[in-house]
């Protein structure tokens, strides 16, 4: 189970790195233009902002238990990447995007079994 996890938090961390770097190097017109509609509803400062917790979250599910430093950050991680999946699916809803929701479930879902094993039985 421990291989799982690491391979799912590794999956989980190229996603989000890809999606945070993405938000902070793009204006959010050309997001919205690219199809990430939802960005018409926030500021540009909040756009980067979520790209900031992704990236920060993305470096938190695996440079704190591969250098063996302060590992509970890992599930912390995991645990506020499931909070931004939330938060996600909230905005999609109520957009009425219920096509473009299945990628944030997906993301929850893996964020919150790496959570749940890494606080839980598969902890370091």
């Amino acid at each position: 189970m421990n291989i799982v996890l690491w391979v799912i938090a590794g999956l989980l961390a190229a996603a989000f790195l890809g999606a945070g770097v993405m938000k902070l190097r793009q204006p959010k017109e050309k997001l919205a233009a690219s199809g990430m509609t939802w960005t018409e509803d926030f500021s540009a400062a909040a756009v980067k902002g979520v790209g900031a917790v992704e990236l920060l979250g993305a470096i938190g599910l695996i440079l704190p238990a591969a250098l063996d430093v302060a590992p509970i950050l890992v599930p912390l991680a995991a645990t506020g990447l499931a909070l931004a999946m939330i938060g996600a699916m909230v905005v999609h809803v109520r957009r009425k995007e219920l096509a473009t929701i299945a990628p944030s479930v997906v993301l929850f879902l893996l964020s919150a079994i790496v959570a749940w094993g890494r606080f839980g039985p598969y902890s370091f």
